[in-house]
């Protein structure tokens, strides 16, 4: 199972702060795609993704048993 975190609007948007997957050998922009798919509502552009705590990029591997999060782009004045 993949643990996915929502954080801020995108907890919002989810309606929810977390749910987990089943799957293995997702990159991250596929999770994203598969996101967008299955919640349209959702806004992925600009945000952060961190496996396990560490910052990644699209093209980063989360296996079975990580703990995604998804962060929105903060904004500040």
């Amino acid at each position: 199972m993949i643990k996915l975190l929502f954080f801020a609007q995108l907890q919002e948007q989810m309606g929810q702060h977390s749910f987990e997957i089943e799957g293995a050998n997702y990159t991250v922009q596929r999770l994203k795609e598969f996101l967008l798919k299955e919640y349209p509502m959702i806004n992925l552009q600009h945000s952060m993704v961190a496996i396990n705590e560490q910052f990644s990029s699209d093209n980063d591997l989360v296996q079975d048993g990580d703990i995604v999060a998804f962060l929105p782009p903060v904004s500040g004045g």
